[in-house]
């Protein structure tokens, strides 16, 4: 099964760069935006510094809070979801349902199409919740991983992960269509043979 979308409109931009060298203290998230047509759509709005960290480099690129039409939270830890209020009007995508308001819809996040574009994919590994976002881009596949991978190093073995081969098949299904991993904690990476598995 390939899990690449069909299509490479999507665009991205890193609004914040996240940082740990550990589990606390000093934890930011990596916050990502989305672009594909009229969608608008936040990656893992976390701890940040201040919410001038992901609203500042937001307005920049000209869109306001109420313009985002969709958040994804990779999983529902703390350090991963801290400031999803800040988009209000947004849809709320996690593993298991879209929220918005005071509606709840079910859905499995598995092969869920927000565009032909852009589509979550189930990879439990970090948690047994983990949800990728994977972004047809002209450049290629963008995988917005969450704590798939820290950051680029990994960290190898996971220290929280609850089942390492869940978050081993995970990867690799991951690396499998990724041309640029956005890890939950650090820079965009481009996977090579020393990514951990």
């Amino acid at each position: 099964m390939n899990d690449a979308p069909h299509g490479r409109s999507a665009a991205f931009h890193v609004l914040s760069t996240g940082y740990t060298t550990s589990t606390g203290p000093g934890v930011a998230a990596t916050v990502s935006l989305v672009l594909d047509g009229e969608l608008r759509i936040v990656f893992d709005p976390g701890m940040v510094a201040h919410p001038s960290a992901i609203l500042d480099p937001l307005a920049d690129l000209g869109l306001r809070p109420q313009d985002v039409t969709d958040v994804v939270l990779s999983h529902h830890h703390p350090d991963n979801i801290m400031n999803v209020g800040l988009f209000p009007h947004a849809r709320v995508h996690d593993y298991q349902a879209v929220y918005r308001g005071d509606q709840w819809t079910d859905r499995d996040a598995e092969g869920f199409a927000l565009s032909e574009s852009v589509r979550l994919i189930r990879t439990p590994g970090h948690s047994r919740e983990d949800v990728t976002m994977l972004a047809g881009t002209p450049e290629g596949v963008v995988a917005f991983a969450g704590d798939l991978w820290w950051r680029a190093n990994g960290p190898a073995e996971d220290p929280v992960a609850p089942d390492r081969g869940q978050l081993t098949a995970s990867r690799e299904r991951v690396l499998a269509v990724a041309d640029l991993v956005v890890p939950g904690h650090g820079a965009p990476f481009v996977p090579d043979a020393s990514t951990p598995r």
